[in-house]
């Protein structure tokens, strides 16, 4: 299912996903993306790999890789980009996300206004 309001999902992403899914053997998965309560700001994201995908799922494929939303998270995602961040702080993935009023420092948790 794709919807109106897209979530990015940057070129760095997409290779380090594919970089991952290649380790891994197992060309099925897609890296999912979502959000669940908690962290200390009142919200936090989350990445897997997973290879099921559900009807309601949004979908974004970059590079051959495919980005997956369940549709509770992305309410929250809509408009957010997905990218992947190497520096002092480690390797990760990251959302940008517009939505967010606030941030952790972290970066992996937000709320909502």
């Amino acid at each position: 299912m794709s919807s109106e309001l897209t979530i990015g999902f940057t070129p760095a992403a997409a290779f380090k996903a594919k970089t991952l899914i290649d380790e891994e053997g197992n060309f099925e998965l897609n890296l999912r993306v979502f959000v669940t309560g908690g962290g200390c700001s009142g919200f936090e994201y989350g990445f897997t790999f997973d290879e099921d995908i559900e009807d309601d799922d949004t979908q974004v494929v970059e590079q051959g890789v495919r980005l997956v939303i369940d549709p509770l998270s992305y309410q929250y995602l809509a408009g957010a980009e997905v990218d992947f961040k190497e520096d002092l702080q480690g390797s990760r993935f990251v959302v940008t996300n517009p939505n967010a009023s606030t941030t952790c420092g972290c970066g992996n948790s937000f709320s909502i206004a």
